[in-house]
């Protein structure tokens, strides 16, 4: 190869490698196509819906869903890729089915990945359910989970693609018979990417709030902090400020009267070591932040009792 043509070589590798980048932190084509791309040549384990959620895998096979009782959780969970199966570690349950995974109006027994949130890998909300078991906070658990990579608070408001999501599972849940009893609400990366100017975040959040309120679901919303993702190729950023107007948003978003709670701030509580890819959660980052999201659920229900 000649002088030249190595050079050229060596441009257009660059120029490839920082057009991923910047169009995967600022979520425009091609990252958006290359995503439903992988989604759409998946090897036939795994099967997505038209979201980019999982929806199916060879090991997930429906099972009868448990009533729910007074000693029942049924927690919804909404955010981008740190609320999704994105994480290092994959867990499943440990009390059987008394553990499960709601989707699309069927239950299966919890394990990672959790069909309803995009990716394939590991996640912490079957640990979560494990430990509120093994503490008694409850008898059994329901976990229906909604998380897509990059997705901003603008999608999951009224008039965002996502929203409908939300109120599809809603209804669905309502159908089954279930009560949502928590809303756990992880994004915010994005956001803070984009520039997103604390009014604004607060009010797409109201809203998104406001369309699970009209279609039922009365329980309390916990509000994570969660604005840390570092890297270009996980479309995150150079550094981060732990004061930014996303991260202030979510801190004074809790209000009693709207049944809005502070929930884990994920932010200040994780440490280099406990994100593998200097966003995405590794196995001791997804056993601090299930260890923390159990102390909340289980203070706060003995507060209720």
């Amino acid at each position: 190869m000649s002088r030249a043509s190595l050079l050229l070589a060596i441009l257009v590798l660059t120029g490839t490698y920082l057009l991923g980048g910047y169009s995967g932190r600022h979520d425009f084509f091609p990252f958006r196509f290359l995503q439903a791309l992988k989604a759409r040549t998946a090897p036939d384990l795994y099967t997505f819906d038209q979201a980019g959620r999982l929806a199916s895998g060879d090991r997930k096979k429906a099972i009868a869903c448990p009533q729910q009782t007074d000693r029942s959780a049924v927690l919804l969970l909404i955010g981008q890729s740190n609320a999704g199966n994105h994480a290092g570690q994959r867990f499943r349950s440990e009390h059987g089915e008394r553990v499960v995974n709601f989707f699309d109006g069927r239950c299966y027994l919890a394990e990672s990945p959790l069909l309803g949130s995009d990716g394939t890998s590991g996640e912490y909300w079957t640990q979560l359910g494990n430990l509120l078991l093994d503490r008694g906070s409850f008898d059994q658990v329901v976990l229906s989970p909604l998380a897509i990579t990059g997705s901003e608070v603008s999608r999951w408001a009224p008039g965002g693609d996502l929203n409908r999501v939300i109120t599809d599972t809603a209804s669905q849940l309502g159908q089954k018979g279930y009560l949502v009893t928590h809303v756990l609400w992880v994004q915010g990366e994005i956001d803070y990417v984009k520039g997103t100017n604390e009014k604004d975040y607060r009010d797409r959040f109201v809203s998104l709030v406001n369309s699970l309120r009209s279609h039922g679901v009365a329980a309390p919303v916990y509000v994570a902090i969660a604005t840390k993702c570092l890297g270009a190729s996980n479309g995150g950023t150079l550094f981060h400020s732990a004061d930014n107007p996303v991260a202030r948003a979510q801190m004074a978003l809790p209000d009693h009267g709207a049944n809005l709670r502070r929930g884990v701030d994920s932010d200040a509580l994780l440490d280099d070591l406990d994100r593998y890819d200097d966003c995405h959660f590794s196995s001791t980052g997804q056993q601090k932040v299930a260890s923390a999201w159990a102390d909340l659920l289980s203070t706060t229900r003995a507060e209720v009792k």
